[in-house]
């Protein structure tokens, strides 16, 4: 029965590698530190930027005013050389994100950018004495500044309509 050693012993070397693995394992998931928590985004102050962008912007560039304490900016850029690209992030009270989006670029490749492919819908509001067009998408929903002519504003982002709708309330274009 000389075979019969050998596979006992082939299968006891497994067990005890299985042994070693699930405790290496272990001991890694305890002393490996983990934290399922979200990161706290830390607040960007996009003053110079904006500035910058104002002066070289062949459009009145948006930014809001008035905003609570609860907004917290969290990425700014000016483009000036892809299409006068302004980006303004946001991270809303409730969690989710807007961004304001402005450039020279072709308004439906822009929108379509912007938006991360949302779709234009039938439905306009009045915010801030303008007139926004609603866009719905799987990811983004956003709002359209009309009835520009130098540039297209879109206000986006994974927040609602009423989130959107305050920022694109707030903003001013200068």
């Amino acid at each position: 029965m000389a075979g019969t050693n050998g596979k006992q012993k082939t299968a006891r070397d497994m067990v005890l590698s299985m042994v070693v693995i699930v405790l290496v394992g272990l001991v890694m998931y305890l002393f490996i530190p983990h934290d399922d928590r979200a990161p706290d985004l830390k607040r960007v102050d996009y003053r110079v930027e904006l500035l910058t962008a104002r002066r070289a912007a062949p459009y009145p560039v948006a930014a809001p005013e008035g905003l609570a304490r609860d907004w917290k900016a969290t990425s700014v850029r000016f483009r000036g050389d892809e299409h006068d690209a302004w980006h303004l992030g946001f991270h809303a009270p409730d969690g989710e994100y807007v961004a304001v989006e402005q450039s020279t670029q072709k308004p439906a490749a822009f929108i379509e950018e912007a938006s991360q492919g949302a779709r234009e819908t039938d439905v306009t509001q009045e915010l801030g004495g303008r007139t926004w067009k609603r866009y719905e998408g799987g990811r983004y929903d956003a709002l359209v500044l009309q009835d520009t002519d130098d540039s297209t504003t879109v206000v986006t982002g994974t927040a609602s309509f009423d989130r959107l709708a305050a920022m694109a309330a707030a903003l001013k274009l200068e």
